[in-house]
């Protein structure tokens, strides 16, 4: 099993920014990568950014140009580096891995509201 601790989120205006973070602990051995998804009410959730254990990134073209994903082998932790933040970007923020059987962890989720 995999446990993922996120942090960040919170309230920001508009072209602000935020960074989340997430760290994994467990079988981290397993996870082929990690990411993170977003849901905003009415809609369905989606992914924004995932980095592998190669460092390949992978982006949601509404977040390109503006979000970062890296990480820190060290401490097992992900991060988010979201920039030029805007009102279409409040959601609820939930950090994900995948292990290479395919098996999917979240956390909780954390709330990223963007507004004036």
């Amino acid at each position: 099993q995999v446990q993922l601790v996120q942090s960040g989120g919170g309230l920001v205006q508009p072209g602000g920014s935020l960074r989340l973070s997430c760290a994994a602990s467990g079988s981290i051995f397993n996870m082929n990568n990690m990411g993170w998804y977003r849901q905003a009410p009415g809609k369905e959730r989606e992914a924004v950014a995932t980095i592998n254990r190669r460092d390949g990134t992978n982006y949601a073209d509404s977040v390109k140009g503006r979000f970062t994903i890296f990480r820190d082998k060290s401490k097992n932790t992900v991060y988010l580096q979201m920039n030029s933040l805007k009102p279409e970007d409040t959601a609820v923020y939930y950090c994900n891995t995948r292990l290479y059987s395919g098996m999917d962890y979240w956390d909780n989720g954390t709330l990223v509201t963007v507004s004036s």
